[in-house]
């Protein structure tokens, strides 16, 4: 079943759902595919959809939860020594352990956009102070842009497009 964004819902839920709309859209991209096309480098840099996801996971926790201070759990890379190491999925990574990390992120930012109001403040990973308005509208972009990305991959890897399941 779709999501979509209620016609008359109030704004936080209308950008939550838009949100959720996306992060289906990410896990659908991935249906259907092995292992190996899941991890299949896709571009020069080395972009694969399942290095994708594990990027938006700790996206979503990082904004979510580390911009308002929030617990966040532990993370399966570290941008500190190695700024590419949330895209990169290692030998020693299954997809299931991707997927659970996305989950687990989920679910976290989740429970902090249930805690939060849209006009409580945080300080992101550049200093700036901001809203959870602004970060769900900034989620909401990042998702959708990196599942435009994943539809580019997936039709690279089996000819499959669309934004989600029409069945």
């Amino acid at each position: 079943m779709v999501k979509i964004v209620p016609f008359t819902g109030g704004e936080k839920e209308s950008l939550h759902a838009a949100l959720d709309r996306h992060r289906d859209v990410v896990l659908w991209k991935l249906r259907g595919l092995d292992d190996e096309q899941l991890r299949r480098p896709m571009t020069p840099s080395g972009t694969n959809l399942l290095g994708l996801v594990k990027h938006l996971g700790g996206a979503e926790l990082g904004w979510f939860r580390e911009t308002f201070g929030l617990e966040t759990g532990p993370l399966p890379f570290d941008v500190d020594a190695d700024d590419s190491s949330d895209m990169r999925i290692e030998p020693h990574e299954s997809t299931a352990d991707v997927l659970a990390f996305y989950a687990r992120a989920r679910a976290a930012a989740d429970e902090a956009i249930g805690r939060l109001e849209l006009d409580s403040l945080g300080t992101s990973w550049s200093g700036r102070t901001v809203s959870l308005r602004w970060v769900l509208i900034h989620m909401t972009t990042e998702t959708a842009r990196h599942a435009g990305h994943m539809d580019i991959l997936r039709e690279l890897t089996d000819g499959a497009t669309g934004d989600h399941d029409r069945g």
